[in-house]
């Protein structure tokens, strides 16, 4: 997993916006630095935010961080896929079909960090043994073309974006 993202001959559309915010690393070392715990690391004040959402209709940050859980878990797949060679056009997903179909009020914060830690050891043991040749096998998800080294970067990124909105949007309520 010596690859960084600037060694894709080109960034796949719509996943680029989740791409660009991971540093130029290998995907290994990106998988270190960000990790959940480091992504995350502000735990306490998302704990004091609890259910409070900053707008009508938006998500609570136990629904965020299952979001990231469900779209990590569903980029893997595509990962496997994809590297296994595996042709059929895969479909993409409603995000808030998944997130009204959770069952957020009987867990804890603690359990969502818990269960995405676990889900991120997964996922770097899974690209530790794709070989430089799997990794860079494209697949097509959602109509667009990417290769199994973009997902990887994508979740990574992904996660990212979604901590820049909390601390945007989510963090100022408890002003």
């Amino acid at each position: 997993m010596t690859y960084k993202w600037t060694d894709l001959p080109e960034l796949p559309a719509f996943f680029d916006r989740y791409i660009l915010k991971v540093d130029d690393l290998p995907l290994s070392v990106a998988f270190e630095k960000y990790s959940p715990t480091a992504i995350l690391a502000d735990l306490g004040k998302m704990k004091k935010l609890g259910d409070q959402v900053y707008a009508p209709d938006k998500w609570t940050i136990k629904d965020i961080l299952q979001h990231i859980i469900d779209t990590e878990r569903i980029m893997t797949y595509r990962s496997l896929c994809f590297a296994r060679n595996d042709k059929t056009e895969l479909p993409g997903f409603e995000e808030n079909a998944y997130a009204q179909n959770t069952n957020l009020y009987d867990r804890t914060l603690e359990e969502l960090m818990e269960e995405w830690q676990l889900l991120r050891a997964s996922t770097r043991a899974l690209y530790a043994g794709f070989s430089d040749d799997m990794l860079l096998k494209k697949g097509t998800a959602s109509n667009i073309e990417i290769p199994v080294l973009a997902l990887g970067f994508m979740l990574i990124g992904h996660a990212v974006h979604h901590y820049g909105v909390i601390e945007e949007r989510y963090f100022p309520l408890l002003d």
